[in-house]
């Protein structure tokens, strides 16, 4: 049959854990299987997913088992956010230090030395972080 397109169902389910530091996670798939999920199969500009987020992805066999790529978010957990929020006057401590730390690195900047790699990926952790529990 010349022509027939056959529909290609990509599976789908949520993110169970992601590890914004180390770059990777899992998927609860529906079909009830734990897939690995790399920073790299993130769409583009994307550097992190929270819980929960529901996800449609493609699957090849990795090294560690089934693995995610050409991941699309779905739907993002907006109530989960603001379930977990933290209370303000948390928020205020962590932003104060965050503060601190930004005036440090804004310093050793205009000295013109880069952060050492691990400690930009823990701050631009940090970012994130603060990102999600001020953002509705």
């Amino acid at each position: 049959m010349a022509g027939y397109l056959k529909e290609v169902v990509m599976p789908t389910g949520k993110v169970k854990f992601y590890d914004d530091a180390k770059g990777f996670g899992f998927i609860a798939s529906d079909e009830g299987d734990e897939v690995y999920l790399h920073v790299s199969a993130l769409p583009t500009g994307t550097l992190s997913v929270r819980p929960g987020t529901r996800v449609e992805f493609s699957l090849f066999d990795g090294k560690r088992g089934p693995q995610a790529t050409s991941v699309r978010v779905l739907e993002a957990p907006v109530s989960l956010a603001r379930r977990s929020r933290k209370p303000a006057d948390e928020m205020a401590v962590i932003v104060q230090d965050l503060i601190r730390l930004l005036d440090n690195l804004g310093a050793g900047l205009n000295r013109g030395k880069q952060p050492e790699p691990g400690h930009a990926a823990k701050i631009a952790a940090l970012l994130r972080k603060v990102a999600d529990e001020l953002d509705d």
